[in-house]
């Protein structure tokens, strides 16, 4: 690994949007009940609960009941690792205390030693014999990932006592099947995280037991294409693939097995080049399409949120292997406008899907009822904000993403202070605390968007050494006090629809503009019946979307900014049938919206005025 990320521990957010969004997460994990979130867990291992139970996802009668508290283990241990706030550690110790207990109980129910679980051991039954479940592995993994964080950020042994009891289960389980039955098995059902929730358990066991189980769960349908560079994704289920990605990724990191790593890498390339919408996000109703029809592809279920989630995992990794701006810029860019945006700013709810459909709105889950997957990734992506900010090798800093906080690293005797208002600003300042001067190599990175960086280091202007997408390093002796100011300068530029240049986004640096629409014939935003299914609200009728008219650059020339609205611009004489204003797509909620837009030729102005 040519660079490492910092610990959550030595990251402070500080005041901007994403610490906003932090704090608006912190009040919905601590509004969440864990006795209702281990209601389901008692019950099956036939313990008293007098909980109220929960209803979605997690309802009594849905099989997917349990997959929840994984994801609420892991957002309180990253919450707690980001913050050092000791109400989500007592969370997290007395939802694993409380799993301990479910599965000392569960062999008095007739389950196999080891097993814990909220729902009957026979979901796994009919997974070995391809009978229809709804994903088991699935929901295993999250609570799997859940102990694991548990473990290693809130420094609880029970958790990994917990984990390998489980893990001897699990062994149990799959050394019962042949190598081509399982293969056969894990082809009909969402189980992609369970391989990499269990490499990650044997990195902290070291036990070859565990790594063995992890392989047993490697799908090489989907490895060996990716491994020889074929993309054979089309008509997949999109995140089904991403932690399977992810899985061999952290294997590559822990045994060297090559063709691993260039699984990994070319999965990245082909998703996060290819494959990905201007917001950074992917598929349509949950599944990838050839590449060659995004323009049948603008629909009210595009860009499921959890798969946003498993690409800037995967992005970590490629990037720690071999350091780009171009790994970079994607994170920005997806960080930014998917997953930013994808919180209610009133609530602090989540959406499942990114819509993409001309004229539609975001849905969010609700407090007691929703429990989607999303709403769970969604979670934890607001409680670790500051875990790609900075990272490291022996001799640099590398600073990603322009958000205000503070690094500690202690092993330099540093901390460095961000200040700014990003993406308001196009600037901001690094200062440097140190009680001894430091020899250290900064990275700052020099987005693809900004065509014209400036630095200055304690106010005197560097020369700069490098070009839009790549790193400015800036290496000397550090001392106490030093600060260096960066100035990103964002512009307005357009992006196509992947195979339709007749239809664009509109971006400002790396911020994704969407139409403000208004609320006309807007049904409720919060999905509060969990029998309504999104398809039932994504056929709610749109309004018609206003075109552009003329050639990108006269687009550009006619989108003006509005005075004392930060990313806010108003277009100009170029609307068809009206003209619109454009507002960064995280920001715009509880109203329609449109992010790709039709552009008009000269030609069919009139035609289209007509109508």
């Amino acid at each position: 690994m040519k660079a490492e990320p910092f610990d959550l521990t030595q990251v402070r957010l500080h005041a901007g949007p994403f610490r906003e969004a932090m704090r608006r997460d912190q009040t919905f994990l601590l509004q969440l009940e864990p006795d209702r979130l281990l209601h389901t867990f008692r019950v099956n291992a036939g313990l008293l609960s007098d909980a109220e139970p929960l209803g979605g996802w997690e309802s009594p009668g849905a099989e997917l009941r349990g997959h929840f508290l994984g994801h609420y283990l892991s957002a309180c241990s990253l919450m707690y690792a980001s913050t050092d706030d000791g109400r989500f550690k007592e969370r997290a110790d007395y939802i694993v205390a409380a799993l301990a207990r479910c599965q000392e109980a569960l062999p008095a129910q007739g389950y196999n030693r080891g097993f814990l679980f909220a729902s009957p051991e026979s979901l796994f039954d009919r997974v070995d014999i391809r009978a229809p479940v709804w994903a088991p592995y699935y929901t295993l993994h999250k609570l799997i990932a859940g102990l694991t964080d548990a473990h290693l950020y809130c420094d609880n042994g029970q958790a990994l006592e917990a984990l390998e009891k489980l893990a001897d289960w699990l062994r149990f389980r799959v050394e019962r099947l042949p190598s081509e039955r399982m293969q056969e098995a894990l082809t009909m059902e969402e189980h992609g995280g369970i391989s990499l929730a269990l490499v990650n358990l044997y990195a902290v066991t070291g036990q070859p037991e565990h790594l063995e189980l992890a392989r047993a769960f490697k799908h090489e349908v989907f490895l060996e294409p990716l491994a020889r560079g074929e993309d054979r994704l089309d008509r997949t289920h999109a995140n089904g693939q991403i932690p399977k990605a992810i899985g061999a990724a952290r294997e590559y990191e822990l045994t060297g097995e090559r063709r691993l790593r260039d699984a990994a890498e070319f999965f990245w390339q082909r998703v996060a080049r290819r494959r990905s919408y201007a917001i950074g996000g992917n598929s349509d109703d949950e599944w990838f399409f050839p590449v060659e029809r995004f323009a049948q592809h603008l629909s009210a279920v595009t860009c499921e949120t959890c798969n946003t989630y498993n690409m800037l995992k995967l992005t970590r990794h490629v990037f720690a292997w071999e350091p780009t701006a171009e790994k970079m810029d994607y994170y920005e860019r997806a960080l930014v406008n998917h997953i930013l945006g994808s919180q209610d700013p009133e609530t602090g709810m989540m959406i499942y899907f990114a819509p993409l459909k001309p004229g539609h709105f975001k849905i969010y889950n609700t407090p007691d009822i929703s429990f989607w997957c999303c709403t769970g990734t969604g979670i934890e992506n607001h409680a670790k904000y500051g875990e790609t900010i900075y990272f490291h090798d022996d001799v640099s800093l590398y600073v990603n993403l322009f958000i205000a906080s503070e690094l500690t690293w202690a092993d330099k005797g540093l901390k460095l202070r961000q200040e700014t208002q990003f993406p308001d600003s196009d600037s901001t300042r690094l200062t440097l605390r140190c009680d001894t001067p430091v020899t250290l190599a900064l990275k700052i990175r020099n987005p693809a968007w900004a065509l014209n960086i400036s630095v200055a280091v304690n106010g005197r202007q560097e020369t700069v050494q490098s070009s839009p997408g790549s790193y400015v390093t800036i290496e000397r002796e550090w001392r106490d006090g030093d600060h260096v100011d960066v100035r990103l300068p964002m512009s307005l530029h357009l992006e196509e629809l992947p195979g339709s240049p007749d239809t664009v986004a509109v971006l400002y640096g790396p911020v994704v503009l969407a139409g403000a629409l208004g609320t006309e014939n807007m049904p409720d935003v919060y999905l509060r019946d969990f029998f309504t299914r999104f398809t039932d609200v994504n056929t709610w009728p749109a309004p018609p979307v206003p075109a552009l008219a003329g050639t990108a650059q006269e687009m550009i020339s006619h989108i003006e900014p509005v005075d004392g609205c930060p990313l806010t611009f108003r277009t100009r004489d170029i609307g068809r049938p009206n003209d619109v204003e454009l507002i960064p797509f995280y920001r715009l909620h509880h109203q329609r919206y449109n992010v790709y837009w039709q552009l008009l030729p000269d030609e069919e102005l009139k035609t289209h005025a007509g109508a």
